[in-house]
């Protein structure tokens, strides 16, 4: 059976000691801590009091966290975003390290303009990859790289794409988006599990809406359900991390219904992984 966990950024508005609290209370086992969770960011991201939540939860623990992207692209034409965008990122690789963290997901970046990356850009890419693979070696924390959604600017986005680079870093684990794949197909999907499979290690699980996003809730979305019953049925026992909107909702939330709402996700999960 697979760890059922979620993203922090659905709890943004509270404190991370409360983040944990209501995760515990939904029935998940981990959570993923992305470290722009507001309350953690803006208070100039204090791993003490981190590890104090780690440590009064150990039942979530591992966790996962995820490296800051809002705002930022390693891949970026302006050398200062690129630059400032990878420090962030081997950062959070070397923060998750010190929070005992099972895995760190990272994401690929992206050409700036809404162009088909060019030659320059995968050069970015390649440097970026290159300082990543210098500061897994100085650690013990998976890093997992994400697959984006389909745009034409992104870098890494087709399960070919992801194949090819996993092939070349065999150090390097992956995290499949789920949501961001099944804006192609589900069959999409299923080919990155047959193609990425055997270095998957966490798996953002979310439903498309009415609107083709993703990051709606699974435990009434039959094709959803149907990659994930894939997964299953392929045995595969790493991190399920629910990665959902809050602002899909018609209404804000309460933090007793965002509660309930993971309960009934988590619900849905076990049903598929027993």
């Amino acid at each position: 059976m697979g760890r059922f966990a979620v993203s922090t950024m659905f709890f943004h508005e509270y404190p991370c000691d409360q983040i944990f609290d209501y995760v515990a209370e939904s029935g998940l086992d981990s959570l993923e801590f992305w470290i722009e969770t507001p309350h953690f960011w803006l208070k100039g991201r204090p791993e003490d009091e981190l590890a104090g939540c780690i440590a009064a939860h150990p039942d979530l623990t591992p966790i996962t966290v995820h490296a800051p992207t809002l705002d930022l692209n390693p891949c970026s034409i302006n050398p200062k975003v690129a630059a400032i965008s990878v420090d962030y990122t081997l950062e959070a690789v070397r923060m998750a390290d010190r929070m005992g963290a099972a895995v760190v997901t990272v994401h690929p970046g992206k050409r700036t303009a809404k162009r088909q990356p060019s030659a320059y850009d995968f050069r970015r890419f390649e440097e970026y990859v290159a300082r990543l693979r210098e500061a897994a070696a100085e650690t013990k924390v998976k890093v997992a790289i994400e697959n984006l959604e389909p745009r034409i600017n992104a870098l890494l986005y087709t399960a070919e794409d992801a194949a090819e680079l996993l092939e070349r870093e065999p150090w390097l684990s992956f995290t499949l988006d789920m949501g961001h794949a099944m804006m192609t197909s589900c069959d999409e999907v299923l080919r990155f599990i047959d193609l990425c499979g055997d270095r998957l290690v966490n798996v953002h699980v979310s439903a498309l809406g009415g609107n083709g996003r993703p990051h709606h809730p699974i435990h009434d979305d039959p094709s959803a359900q149907r990659v994930l019953a894939e997964l299953a049925d392929r045995g595969y026992a790493g991190y399920l991390t629910l990665e959902l909107e809050d602002m899909v909702f018609p209404q804000p939330l309460s933090s007793e219904e965002k509660v309930v709402l993971l309960a009934r996700e988590q619900e849905a999960l076990g049903r598929i992984f027993p």
